[in-house]
């Protein structure tokens, strides 16, 4: 659910804000919104305030690049040094770390040079021989990719020079490697040679372009022998630096921010000569926070709390605020943008129906076990607070991402598993072959013989005994198939009705008449679509339309008129209503994707089992172990390849299908976003 939020406005005496700034910082729980406009000053400070901005920013750019350079992660938390030394902290560390960045990068470009250039300059080298330091000789060195022709050179050079040249070709890997020598004063001659001929001269980068070759290659050489060690000196340096200078570094960029996060208030507040007004929102849940906050000042502040208007307030923040279990999904909520305040908070729908989705289209014990480990791995390692790096990614996830990570996995693999047990799915099929599960004919007519569908023995190939038998075979695809696609149709059903249901009432709510008769027009008219497929068993029978004794077909007309009569009363806003309602249709059919999917999946786990169980059939023992690497390098291979539409799938039926007649993609309100002290609260300095 969405947090209520309280506005309120905060006066006091221009002297006094600091104090009452670094107040509210240390409650933590108002969100500062700016003030524009009006008689008192606004935006960009001035003056001496200004002046003070750019010092303490200066600073802290000069703290936050040094801490860049030094790669580290946060040390453990230190004391904060004397306000009067946190230039000569920065700066302490900032000289030495500078330096060795700045070695550290030219290392790495001389080993980058060596890495692409090496060979084919060591080469160069050997060719020219004690040419490389004549005063009265010029080579020019080239590369010749497999499709160049050097006939072609040699007869640009040749119209050029004649023989006043001479030229070596010499193999370097997948390319090949020459040099011109000619006088030195017909060097452009033999450059502009080379450019007729559509090659181009080897010029090496940086400090290397002026040495000659003899002399490039000998210090590339030296580079390719100690580059390697030379660079893990420099990182053990960088980490001793770290180790050094880095707590109280973290310490003192943490205060600066602080103390410019003051500046930031002050530039969102309205200035008067002898005042400062701010404004804001807050929890209604942490308003005595704020009160306690304020309260020790006394006369010096006053401030006024009042509920918000959300129907004209586009700048209200979102706080989502769920219980133990929704809690984790809003993870999953955070691939989506928040929801406008005051309207619908979708992450306890999805917190219910994702994984359940998921575990539908899964539905294999085996696969659920394998999410189930995953699960766990995750939550160890965020109970030890560690972190997953994903450097591939660019990414890293925290501990505490990890643990709702783990939360979310976790109840995924609980339904995949129990979704499983009820399609008798272990991996495919291999359940069946183990004698695990077993198709009961009698317990499927009684089970789903009510919806008109018969299970006989042709229907499938020769089933084993077993010991649970299956209820939901979606396997056996000439009998239940249409079972279960309507089964999935359901969720449609539901969720797409739903969605205009919460339009109606977010409408209503509002006081919006065009999106509250929006909502009842294409609420009734998806819901007497749904009631015509069922009367007419999906278009088969039209002649039920005129079958006023069937209660769906009088749901279906009423349905229909209520499309109209909202169709008409919002036709200047939304004409084109009538094809919405057809792509409404549409999203209900998309429900189809539960069921599709995971057909598909069962149908690749379960040739790979019955691949691997025949090789055991046909080869005996020794087919035993092949049958288990082929089955088990197949099945990862199938889970591998469509584990993300699995996963993407049931998002986008809530992202798009259900959360679309809400009206939750259309608009959204800024997070919650509280200014807050990073520094310990009884170390801030006092801002100039």
């Amino acid at each position: 659910m969405i947090n209520p939020m309280q506005q309120v406005v905060i006066a006091t005496r221009k002297r006094d804000s600091e104090a009452v700034i670094t107040a509210l910082q240390d409650a933590g729980v108002l969100h500062l919104k700016p003030i524009t406009g009006g008689p008192l000053s606004t935006g960009t400070l001035v003056g001496q305030d200004a002046q003070h901005r750019r010092e303490d920013e200066r600073l802290l750019a000069r703290a936050e690049s040094t801490i860049a350079e030094l790669g580290a992660y946060r040390p453990a938390p230190a004391a904060l040094p004397a306000q009067s030394e946190w230039a000569s902290v920065v700066e302490a560390a900032a000289s030495p770390v500078s330096a060795l960045a700045k070695q550290r990068q030219e290392l790495q470009a001389d080993l980058d040079v060596e890495r692409t250039y090496g060979d084919a300059v060591r080469a160069l080298a050997r060719m020219v021989g004690g040419l490389s330091g004549s005063r009265r000789v010029a080579l020019v060195p080239f590369l010749l990719s497999p499709g160049d022709n050097i006939a072609e050179l040699d007869a640009a050079l040749r119209g050029t020079l004649t023989d006043r040249f001479t030229m070596a070709v010499e193999s370097v890997g997948a390319n090949r490697v020459g040099v011109i020598a000619t006088l030195r004063g017909e060097r452009d001659a033999a450059r502009a040679a080379l450019s007729r001929a559509r090659l181009g001269e080897l010029r090496l980068p940086g400090r290397f372009d002026a040495l000659p070759l003899a002399d490039a290659a000998a210090e590339l050489d030296q580079i390719a022998r100690t580059g390697t060690d030379r660079q893990r000196q420099l990182n053990e340096q960088r980490d001793a630096l770290a180790h050094t200078h880095g707590p109280a570094l973290y310490a003192v960029r943490d205060a600066l921010k602080d103390r410019v996060a003051v500046h930031d208030v002050r530039a969102v507040s309205a200035r008067g000569k002898y005042s400062l007004a701010m404004q804001g929102y807050v929890p209604v849940d942490r308003v005595p926070a704020l009160q306690a906050a304020l309260g020790k000042f006394g006369d010096a502040v006053s401030y006024e709390l009042h509920a918000v208007d959300e129907h004209h307030d586009d700048a209200v923040p979102v706080q989502l605020r769920n219980n133990g279990y929704v809690k984790p999904f809003q993870t999953v909520m955070g691939l989506m943008s928040l929801p406008k305040y005051g309207s619908f908070d979708p992450t306890w729908v999805v917190a219910v129906f994702f994984p359940l989705f998921f575990g539908i289209i899964i539905a294999d014990i085996g696969y659920g076990l394998l999410f189930l480990l995953f699960g766990l791995w995750l939550l160890g390692k965020a109970r030890r607070n560690e972190g997953w790096d994903l450097s591939f990614f660019g990414a890293y996830v925290p501990p505490v991402t990890l643990k709702d990570l783990a939360f979310v996995t976790n109840v995924m693999a609980a339904w995949s598993i129990l979704w499983g047990f009820l399609s008798g799915e272990l991996f495919g099929t291999l359940g069946e072959h183990l004698g695990l599960f077993y198709v009961n004919g009698d317990l499927l007519n009684s089970l789903w013989g009510w919806t008109g569908a018969r299970y006989v023995a042709e229907h499938g190939a020769a089933h084993h005994g077993g010991l649970l038998p299956i209820v939901f075979p979606r396997l056996e695809t000439g009998y239940f198939s249409n079972i279960a696609l309507v089964f999935s149709l359901l969720f449609g059903i539901v969720q797409v009705l739903w969605g205009w249901g919460i339009r109606i009432q977010q409408g209503i709510k509002h006081r919006d008449q065009a999106h509250t008769w929006e909502g009842i027009a294409l609420f009734g008219g998806v819901f007497g679509l749904i009631m015509m497929a069922f009367a007419t068993r999906a278009g088969k029978d039209f002649g039920a339309f005129s079958n006023f004794a069937d209660p769906r077909v009088l749901l279906m007309y009423l349905g229909f008129a209520a499309f109209i009569i909202g169709y008409l009363r919002v036709i200047k806003h939304f004409p084109m209503l009538p094809i919405e309602l057809l792509s409404q249709g549409g999203a209900v059919m998309s429900y189809s994707r539960i069921f599709a999917v995971g057909l598909v999946s069962a149908i690749l786990a379960k040739l790979c089992s019955d691949l691997g169980w025949s090789m055991y059939e046909r080869i005996g023992v020794i087919g035993i172990l092949v049958g288990i690497l082929l089955g088990a390098l197949l099945h990862f291979f199938v889970l591998a390849l469509t584990l993300i539409g699995h996963i993407v799938q049931p998002l986008r039926l809530h992202m798009v299908e259900f959360l679309n007649p809400t009206g939750f993609n259309n608009e959204t309100s800024p997070a919650y976003n509280p200014l807050r002290r990073l520094s310990p609260a009884q170390s801030g300095g006092q801002v100039k």
